[in-house]
């Protein structure tokens, strides 16, 4: 089904050839339509367009209005101020905009005119090393920017830039070596929890004979190099990491609820056979130069604290390459191999100089254009309560599991103390729904450059900005539903409506257009900040609208009607942040 034009789109049209009609010397002009407080929109542009054309303002307005067509969609205009359109549309418009958002799948949101293929680097963590709560937002940011440019249409390709190649494997396969049976078991019969602490203990076992013994120093070192020459036995203790790694990866990524696919994790080593090449083509071009035997790009806006240039290192004097090579590597790879017209990196916004430089870079090569862009969302910090980087009271980084367990466990607490029929089983079921749901919901809620504070009693409150006062709204709807008995949802364009719910269906028709703004700007808290809004104004029409006694039948389905849209924008909407929408709380 085509999509379906929201109240505000089918008004501007209307006003546009008003304008038009009225002033034909001013040719296609913007009338300025926005959501207004004194009437249901207000229209701006008359008071540009008299400047331009040396008219008074309200007479242009009065021409406006005496233009605009009679009948079904506006029920009253009025010319206020210097010339301002305060538009009031009828009851039967807003009713018939949101049967035909009912009565498609997709709830009227539009596909892309012209989608392309966007490639998103999204959920990096690093081999043989503990997820922790930096962790948290690329994942959370990454899945539901996936999701909001899939459902409008973008061709969407993942990738998982792992942290799996570098000096500190020497040590760790070296000491595997020496020490044989440390990683012996099969996969599949370890739990992430017993796969990280078996790395853990390798890592610091290894770290330790690496400090002490010079010896052991220097065997870790040559087995580098091995391991970058593709020695087959390195390699495939290298590989026994990444599974082992992996094992603990899915169990994290599992518990929070996040598809993260194998054929999309391509680390540092996938790149590694377009290292030598990237240098190669770099410096031909002479887009990078030799400078102490190291091969750099400078830039002119890129000094440091005394006035020098900074370059970009591209491969280290020694010959070793550092990470802008394989981030070069990794844009060649996916411009010209994946076909990307967007490269999309969800990073921490610390790391926007390196980005800069490296897009720079590829502009320079001409491995990026005006066809084929890249863009870093750059995310803000987790912070703890108390406003400073979220640490352990010991001052260690917080492990992302006992973060996510922690939520789990005070949300199932709320639920049980709120559940009334449900089994032991649904109530672990929705304390994790409602738990991950409310760390997400957190993070998405905030603009993703902004840091955040993560503070649990906030996220799982019942009150306020929060999934869980979502998730309640979606439940309570679902309850009432049930109850309706033969009572159907149906809309009644002919009935009036009352103030809430106008407000309520106006806010409904402009899900569609905050979907599409949420993808183009990779701006998942423009869709929170919709939902939350949406469930605000159901809590102020289930309090002052009866549903289920209403005066009429044909009330009763009207307001049914209205209740289960709700629910299911609410429903698509959570889904497009990547939160579960219990039937039941």
């Amino acid at each position: 089904m085509a999509s379906v034009p929201s109240l505000a789109s089918s008004l501007h049209q209307r006003l546009s050839a008003a304008l038009s009609s009225a002033l034909p010397e001013a040719g296609a002009a913007d009338p300025l339509l926005r959501r207004s407080d004194r009437a249901d929109f207000q229209a701006n542009g008359m008071l540009a367009l008299a400047k331009k054309l040396g008219g008074n303002p309200r007479e242009l307005a009065a021409k406006v209005v005496a233009a605009l067509p009679a009948e079904g969609l506006v029920r009253d205009v009025e010319v206020s101020g210097p010339g301002f359109l305060n538009v009031t549309v009828t009851d039967g418009a807003i009713t018939e905009n949101l049967a035909a958002r009912a009565a498609d799948n997709r709830l009227g949101v539009p596909f892309k005119e012209h989608p392309g293929t966007t490639v998103i680097d999204w959920a990096q963590p690093n081999v043989a090393k503990e997820m922790h709560v930096g962790h948290l937002r690329n994942t959370v940011i990454g899945n539901s920017v996936v999701r909001l440019l899939e459902f409008t249409g973008e061709k969407v390709v993942s990738r998982h830039h792992i942290g799996d190649w570098g000096t500190q494997f020497g040590m760790l396969i070296q000491y595997l070596i020496e020490h044989p049976h440390e990683l012996d078991h099969k996969a599949g019969e370890t739990s992430g929890e017993e796969a990280m602490s078996n790395l853990n203990r390798l890592y610091k076992a290894s770290r330790a004979l690496f400090d002490a013994d010079e010896e052991f120093k220097g065997r870790a070192r040559r087995r580098v190099v091995e391991l970058q020459a593709g020695d087959p036995e390195t390699l495939a203790l290298w590989q026994k990491f990444v599974d082992e790694s992996k094992i603990y990866f899915y169990s994290v990524f599992e518990k929070l609820d996040v598809e993260i696919r194998d054929e999309d994790i391509v680390g540092e080593s996938g790149y590694n056979d377009m290292l030598a090449e990237t240098c190669r083509l770099l410096e031909e071009s002479g887009v990078a130069v030799r400078s102490e035997g190291a091969l750099c790009v400078f830039f002119d806006d890129v000094k440091g604290p005394e006035g020098n240039p900074v370059p970009l290192i591209v491969q280290k004097s020694d010959g070793g390459y550092g990470y802008a090579a394989t981030d070069l590597s990794a844009i060649r790879d996916r411009v010209f191999n994946l076909k990307a017209d967007t490269l999309l990196y969800v990073v921490d916004a610390r790391q926007s100089l390196h980005f800069k430089m490296v897009f720079e870079t590829a502009r320079r090569a001409g491995w990026l254009n005006d066809e084929v862009t890249a863009v870093q969302l750059g995310f803000g910090t987790v912070l703890g309560k108390d406003g400073k980087p979220f640490k352990t009271r010991e001052g260690e980084t917080v492990r992302l599991v006992d973060l996510l367990d922690e939520a789990i466990s005070r949300a199932s607490a709320i639920v049980r103390e709120k559940a009334q029929d449900l089994t032991e089983e649904e109530i672990a079921e929705r304390g994790a729904q409602v738990g991950i749901g409310a760390v997400k919901y957190a993070d998405l809620s905030t603009s993703a450059s902004r840091d955040y504070k993560f503070d649990l009693d906030q996220m799982v409150s019942l009150n306020g900005d929060t999934s869980v006062y979502l998730q309640y709204a979606f439940a309570r709807i679902q309850s009432i539903l049930r109850k309706a008995g033969d009572a159907a949802p149906v809309a009644h364009p002919e009935l009036a409506l009352a103030p809430a719910e106008r407000a309520l269906g106006l806010h409904l028709d402009q899900f569609g257009e905050t979907v599409r703004e949420a993808a183009a700007e990779y701006a998942p808290h423009k869709l929170a900040g919709y939902l939350y809004q949406l469930a605000s104004l159901y809590t102020t029409f289930y309090d002052q609208c009866p549903v289920l006694r209403a005066e009429t039948p044909g009330q009763v389905e009207n307001r049914l009607f209205l209740c289960e849209l709700t629910a299911r924008t609410l429903r698509q909407g959570m889904e497009l942040l990547g939160i579960r929408t219990p039937e039941k709380l």
